[in-house]
Order: structure tokens, then sequence, then C-alpha cells
């Protein structure tokens, strides 16, 4: 058995079933079946590493006949695409369409669309079944996932990973750029699709384990200079600056300032006064 991951079209994109036909390879397309219909795709990879899409199984090699209709068919869904655009403008339904696609026999029309808010597409749906006398199926997806679907180029000059390799989109939070203390500019963390890039997942573990015995940006630290106050640091050459009294900065070794850890946590008491308790650790 082998996993293939088969291109199918711009409404599922990519799928990865197990095969055990031998005689199925690169560049060749196939005919599919799940439960939304037939459709046509075409093996880009042997031996993927994504995950299997329990959903879809190989029928058999596509003849030129289904190759033909599934060509034909796309150039359909693409002019339907255009009159899809057209109703709902006219229906003044703010949706942005991504993608349509015709089954192989041609019953059912599957519609993808973003929008920022739920919309009622009954009188939508039901217009296109008028239509196209097929069965419409519309599906709302996230600006993740439209990313994934279109492509582009990411701010480091390299296809969108979303597009070029992932299966699953990851949980990715703001606590992972400040872990890896990037600036907090949307226009330097965020990807194409104006989400947090999915890159900040693949190294955050790497920056948690590296500032485990970090001092803290505005933490109090005690050097053979003096107590001073934490400005910047950088995790793997394990320095920091500090900045003194008296405005000078120096660069201090974590690991290394005399034996002594540098780092002082300051303790806010809400009574008469303030007060200020320093902790010094040593190793």
């Amino acid at each position: 058995m082998k996993k293939l991951e088969i291109y199918v079209n711009s409404f599922f994109d990519s799928v990865i079933i197990e095969s055990s036909n031998d005689d199925v390879n690169v560049g060749q397309y196939v005919v599919i079946e799940s439960d939304k219909g037939n459709f046509v795709g075409q093996v880009i990879r042997v031996d993927s590493e994504k995950n299997l899409n329990s959903d879809y199984k190989i029928l058999n090699l596509a003849t030129d006949k289904d190759i033909n209709k599934s060509h034909s068919n796309e150039l359909k869904a693409a002019e339907a695409l255009v009159e899809i655009r057209k109703i709902a403008c006219k229906l003044e339904l703010d949706m942005s369409f991504v993608g349509a696609s015709f089954s192989l026999d041609k019953k059912r029309l599957y519609i993808s669309f973003v929008s920022d808010n739920r919309v009622d597409f009954r009188e939508l749906a039901k217009r296109l079944a008028q239509k196209y006398h097929t069965r419409i199926e519309l599906r709302q997806i996230g600006v993740r996932d439209k990313a994934k679907k279109v492509g582009g180029i990411g701010p480091c000059g390299l296809l969108l990973c979303c597009n070029r390799f992932l299966n699953d989109f990851s949980s990715v939070s703001i606590n992972m750029a400040k872990n890896q203390l990037l600036a907090l500019n949307p226009t330097k963390i965020n990807g194409v699709c104006g989400r947090l890039m999915c890159c900040l997942n693949y190294e955050n573990d790497i920056y948690k384990e590296a500032r485990k015995n970090m001092p803290k940006i505005g933490n109090l630290i005690e050097t053979d200079a003096g107590t001073g106050k934490v400005i910047d640091i950088d995790v793997f050459k394990k320095t920091c600056k500090v900045e003194l009294p008296n405005k000078s900065v120096i660069v201090i070794n974590v690991e290394d300032n005399n034996g002594k850890a540098k780092w002082c946590f300051r303790i806010w008491f809400k009574n008469i006064s303030e007060w200020w308790m320093v902790l010094f650790f040593f190793r």
C-alpha cells in the first residue's frame, strides 16, 4: 500500500488516498469516489507524509473520455462562477467566492466562499438550482482556508506553507511571537491571509526551552557593574543587554557572571507604602 497525494480541483484541493495499485504513478489521472460524487484527479506525489482522507477512494485510472469531461466541467464551473458573482451582487450578499466545481456527472455544483459574517444564501442557492438544474452546495470557509486554496508567496519569499505542505492548521497565538522576541507589528507577524503566520509555531518550543534560564526584559539583575535593568536578550548567545543607573548599557553572559544568577523579582505590596524585595539566586 502506498499513500498518494492527488490534486482534484479548486474546491477540494488535494486529497491523500491509500492505494495498492502499482500502476498508479505521479502524473497519471484517476477517478476518485467520495460521498460528494465522483471526480477526476491527478497524482502529484507518492508516499506523502500527510494524513489520509478516509472519505475518498480510487475507482480506476481515468480514461481519455473521463479526462476530457473533467476539463470541460472545469471550464463550465469557471463560467458559472462569473454568473454566481453577478447573482450574489444583485442580491447584495457580502460573499467573496473562491472556487466552484462540478462533479463528474454534473449532478452537483460545489461553491466555496469567504465572508466576515453569517450569510443567508438560500435565495442564491434557489436561483442557481433553477439556472443549472443541479444540486447546489455552498460552503463558507475561513481566510486561512482561502489562502491554502489560492496559494501565494509568503514574507519569506517561499510558497505558502499551507498551500505547499500543511494538512491541518495548528493553533497560533500572539504569545508565540512574544516568546520569539518579534516586533508585535501586524505587517511583520501576519501572513497573506491576515492571520498570524503558521510558521510562528515551528520554533516556539525551542525558544521556550532556551528562555527558561534567561531573565525577562524589564527585570532588575545584579551584575559586576551594579544592579541594572534588562532591556534586551539574545536567547541563543545567552546574553542580555543591561542598562545601569548611569544610563550606560553593558552586555553580559547569563551563564557566566561570576557564578551569579542575575535576575531579581520586584514585588509590589499594596499597603501603607511601596515595598521592594530583591531576591538573588546563586548557582
